[in-house]
């Protein structure tokens, strides 16, 4: 993997130490670019895996107790990091529902919307759109994007 460094001056108080290479330089951190997607490891190959599978979105809870099957040993922060990786690249995207934690995604899904269950708490993806919807905005008001949330109950807390 072929990683490009650069030096970014930062905030980092009186007591931070920059890296060697930068020393005589206050408050200089080193950080990287990649330019190819982060090194694979087995942690994030299996949650990479399971977002695949998924048909709805998950939390993090969710993602760990899938990958832990996977992997041994696996802890929540490991699942963080990698979910911050997979942010990071692109992979895949967060979606946001009030007082909820936040659930990820395939970020190859294109545009769709979301059901929660409001027995279990699981989120589902609802293929397609509602339609026109700009008949529903004030005149002269322009929308750049919009998130639709259903909620009510999943057919397997329906019985």
């Amino acid at each position: 993997m072929i990683i490009k460094y650069h030096y970014q001056i930062v905030n980092a108080g009186p007591y931070a130490e920059a890296p060697r290479e930068a020393r005589g330089e206050e408050n200089v951190m080193k950080t990287r670019t990649p330019i190819e997607p982060s090194r694979k490891t087995k942690q994030r190959d299996a949650l990479q895996a399971i977002l695949e599978r998924s048909e709805r979105p998950l939390s993090v809870d969710e993602l760990l107790e899938a990958a832990s099957k996977r992997v041994e040993g696996l802890g929540v922060a490991t699942v963080y990091r990698a979910v911050s990786a997979l942010l990071e690249a692109g992979w895949i995207e967060a979606v946001e529902l009030p007082g909820e934690p936040t659930r990820y995604e395939r970020s190859d899904k294109g545009h769709h919307h979301h059901f929660q269950c409001e027995r279990c708490d699981r989120v589902f993806d609802i293929a397609g759109c509602l339609g026109n919807l700009r008949s529903l905005v004030p005149p002269k008001f322009r929308v750049k994007q919009h998130s639709v949330t259903l909620y009510g109950v999943c057919a397997g807390c329906a019985g």
